[in-house]
Parts: C-alpha cells; structure tokens; sequence
C-alpha cells in the first residue's frame, strides 16, 4: 500500500492523546456547531469560531494577515509552535482553519484523523476546562496567495468567459465539492439557506467530488491509494492545476488538504469564494443552471422567473 506523499500532517488519536502533555502543542478545535467546544473538548484545546475568528464578516472574506496575527498572538502561538486542529463533521472547518494558517506560512501544522467524534467513540477525556495560553507577538512571514483562487482566476481559467458552455482550459480541473444535487442545480435554498443563491448548477467544466468521498465509515481520511483511485476517476491528476470549491469555501479546504498536503498535487488552490460568490455573480458562467421564483416588492406580486439553461 502507498503511503501518502505528506504523513506528517495527519496524526491518529492515539498520538495525539499521548502528546497532551507537550506544553509547545497548541490544540485548536474548530467546529460547525459552535456550543459543541463548551460541552466538552480535548484537554487544553482552544476555541477557533469560523465566523468571528477566521472570517471578515462585513466583507464575507477571510482573515488578512493582521487578523491572522492577532489570532495568532491572542491563542499564544509562536513562530514555531506546532498547532494540531480538529473538529466536527469529519474535520471540515478544521481543515479551512489550517488551510487559513498554511496561507500564512505557519510550519508545523496537522490534523487529527477522525475529528471530533473519533475522539468521543475512543472514549477519551474531555474537560470543559479552557486553557489560557500566554499571548505571544505573532508576525507573518510569508504568505501563499497561490493556495487560494479568486473569481478572476477562475475566470482566466474558462476559455471563454463569456460563453455559457466553456470547458476549463485544458491542463486544469475544477472541483465542486458540493452534493449532486446541489451540482446539477436541482437544490438552490432550503427554508433556512444562509447564503442564498440567484442560480444554481455549477462552473463551466466542473466535476463533481463531494468531500463524503475521500473519508472512511470511521471518519478518518481513505488510504493513498484508494484516495488515487477516487481523484484519478474523476480526472483530477498531479500534472493539472485543480481549484476545488463549494458553498461557501469550507468543505473544499478538506478537498484541498487531501489533494494538496496528503496525495501531494503540487498545484491546488481553494476558490473560498465558491458558489456564494459565483452563483450571484453576474457575467459568470454556469452549467446546468434554474432561476428560482422572485419576489418583486414594489409591485407586491410574484413572478416566475424562466428557467433557462446558462
């Protein structure tokens, strides 16, 4: 059996509970469900909310680099203090956290394999105790704006972006990491959607990979060489430039981290803007796309919008 290309940055739970002591580990939780951490977390884990610690919200972007810094200095992380992160749902927003941190040059990062709930079915302790690390004064180095895709380079990457039926440009995949329906722009907004979206269907050439796919019943990420299998399949290989995507930027951080730091694809980046950003983007093409119903309030009534294929 292959080894992935990168082991290091993916630890087993066992390691990591004989580690707990280590004061030079920072463990960093980072979940979907924010009351999840106050109900009980790993020894000497540490709080990262999505919302209020990773993002921008009056810009729906991610953190800069004085932002990152000052979370950096607030959690008592140094220049060279290995961080472990984990979180719920199979470590979704665990892998946006580190992927935020490698975008800052941070070394010494991984991720606990399983996440959250492997650790509850281990039956291994959680306190609700929070540890107060000394603030450190945190400076970027370096920065990898290559690990992160914007609309404007998604947009170079259709050969025409105009047209509604570009194919991507031969030598690059995209990846949308969201379910089929979703992909195929038969689901556009539950009752509760948060974003809400104009289009549905997906980017010109886009293959579909939802992030259920590389992970094992357990939680834990599937074996090299059934990750090969699965990517290979889908046409994603090491030679092409693959920006993965999704809603809103999370779930394609977890795709990001198994193609890019596991399997080791040299040239991956997360389009964090994603379908949020595409869907409600005029001029932007899509496939497979509806028009849902629009209200009009001045007029007070309700028309139906054309489905139309764009």
């Amino acid at each position: 059996m292959s080894p992935y290309l990168r082991p290091d940055v993916l630890v087993s739970t066992n390691d990591v509970a004989e580690h707990l002591t280590d004061p030079r580990m920072r463990i960093l939780e980072c979940d979907s469900d924010s009351d999840l951490y106050a109900k009980g977390h790993i020894p000497g884990a540490l709080n990262v909310n999505y919302v209020a610690d990773l993002c921008v919200p009056n810009s729906r972007d991610c953190i800069g680099p004085a932002e990152f810094e000052a979370l950096a200095g607030r959690l008592g992380i140094g220049d060279d203090t290995p961080v472990l992160f984990y979180g719920d749902q199979n470590n979704i927003l665990a892998c946006y956290a580190y992927w935020v941190f490698r975008l800052y040059g941070h070394p010494h990062l991984k991720v606990m394999n399983g996440g959250r709930q492997k650790w509850i079915d281990e039956k291994r302790p959680l306190t609700k105790d929070t540890a107060r690390p000394a603030a450190t004064k945190y400076r970027v180095k370096q920065v990898y704006p290559e690990f992160r895709a914007l609309r404007e380079d998604v947009l170079e990457r259709l050969t025409d972006s105009r047209s509604t039926q570009a194919p991507a440009q031969k030598g690059t995949v995209l990846v949308d990491d969201r379910t089929a329906e979703e992909f195929r722009g038969e689901f556009l907004n539950g009752p509760q959607a948060t974003p809400r979206f104009l289009r549905g269907g997906h980017i010109p050439g886009a293959v579909n990979l939802p992030w259920k796919e590389l992970v094992a019943n357990d939680g834990t990420f599937k074996s090299a060489d059934d990750l090969r299998t699965v990517l290979f399949a889908k046409g994603i290989t090491p030679d092409k430039d693959v920006v993965v995507y999704t809603r809103i930027g999370e779930r394609s951080s977890m795709l990001w981290f198994a193609i890019h730091e596991l399997m080791g694809f040299p040239r991956v980046s997360n389009y964090d803007g994603s379908w949020t950003e595409w869907g409600n983007l005029v001029g932007a093409p899509i496939e497979s796309g509806t028009m849902p119903m629009i209200t009009l309030p001045a007029q007070g009534r309700e028309t139906k919008a054309r489905e139309r294929r764009a």
